[in-house]
C-alpha cells in the first residue's frame, strides 16, 4: 500500500464512516469488518450516488467508503459533489475494478483513497485512519499501473513554476506514495530536510494535505 500521512490519528475520537454500495451483502460485509475496530463508528449506509450525497448531508461522516459503479449516479460523480459540499469529508473508493483509469478519475474527483474489494480488514482500517487525518491511501499496484500508462511529465503548469527543481522532484515522489524516509534515501537527503521541503511545497502551492499534492500531480501530469 501507499499512504501519505498528515495528521495524527486519535482513537479516542470516533471516525464517522458512511458505507455506500448498491449491494446489501457488500455493505453488510464491510460493516462486519469494521464492527469491532477501535475508534470507528458506522453512521449510515447508502445504495446509490444520490443517496450517498443525501446521507452525507444528514449524517456528516468523516469518511465515506464509496463504490464506483452504481445505478442512479456513479461513485465518481457522487464523490465530486460530496467534496464540493463538504471538503473535509474524505472519500475512499472501494471497488472491484483495478483499472488505472478509474484511479485517475477518482483522484481527480477528490477521492483520498482507492482500494479493491478484496482488501483485508487491517488494510481497510488503516486506510480509514490515514484519510481521516488528511492523508491519502492508494493500492501500490494500482498506482504503479497508472504511472506506467501516463505520458512523460509535460510542461510545468504555472502554479508550480515557483517551485525549485528539487521541490518539483519531491512533489512527484510524494504523489507516488513515498514516505519522507524513502524519499530521503532515494535523494541522499536527511529525513528532516525532506520534511522541510514537503512543508515548503504545501505552503507555496497553497495546499493543505498530501492528497492535494497527489491530486495536483496526477491532474497536471507531473509524475516522473
Amino acid at each position: 500500500m501507499s499512504s501519505f500521512d498528515r495528521g495524527t490519528y486519535n482513537p479516542a475520537v470516533a471516525t464517522r464512516v458512511l458505507l455506500v454500495d448498491d449491494h446489501e451483502l457488500v455493505r453488510q460485509g464491510v460493516a462486519a469488518m469494521l464492527h469491532k475496530a477501535d475508534g470507528i463508528e458506522i453512521v449510515g449506509e447508502a445504495r446509490t450516488g444520490r443517496e450517498a450525497i443525501e446521507a452525507t448531508r444528514r449524517d456528516l461522516p468523516d469518511v465515506v467508503l464509496m463504490d464506483v459503479r452504481m445505478p442512479d449516479m456513479d461513485g465518481l460523480e457522487a464523490t465530486k459533489r460530496i467534496k464540493e459540499e463538504r471538503p473535509r469529508t474524505a472519500v475512499i473508493m472501494v471497488t472491484m475494478h483495478d483499472n488505472p483509469a478509474y484511479l485517475r478519475d477518482a483522484v481527480r474527483a477528490g477521492a483520498a483513497g482507492y482500494l479493491l474489494k478484496d482488501v483485508s480488514k487491517e488494510e481497510l482500517v488503516d486506510a480509514i485512519r490515514q484519510v481521516s487525518t488528511g492523508g491519502a491511501f492508494i493500492e501500490s499496484k494500482l498506482l504503479r499501473g497508472m504511472l506506467s500508462e501516463m505520458k512523460p511529465a509535460g510542461p510545468v503548469p504555472s502554479a508550480a513554476k515557483n517551485l525549485t527543481k528539487r521541490e518539483r522532484e519531491i512533489l512527484s515522489l510524494v504523489a507516488e506514495g513515498m514516505s519522507n524516509r524513502e524519499i530521503a534515501a532515494k535523494l541522499f537527503l536527511s529525513v528532516k530536510t525532506v520534511s522541510t521541503y514537503r512543508t515548503r511545497i504545501l505552503e507555496k502551492m497553497a495546499m493543505k494535505t498530501n492528497a492535494d499534492i497527489t491530486y495536483y500531480a496526477i491532474k497536471n501530469n507531473l509524475l516522473q
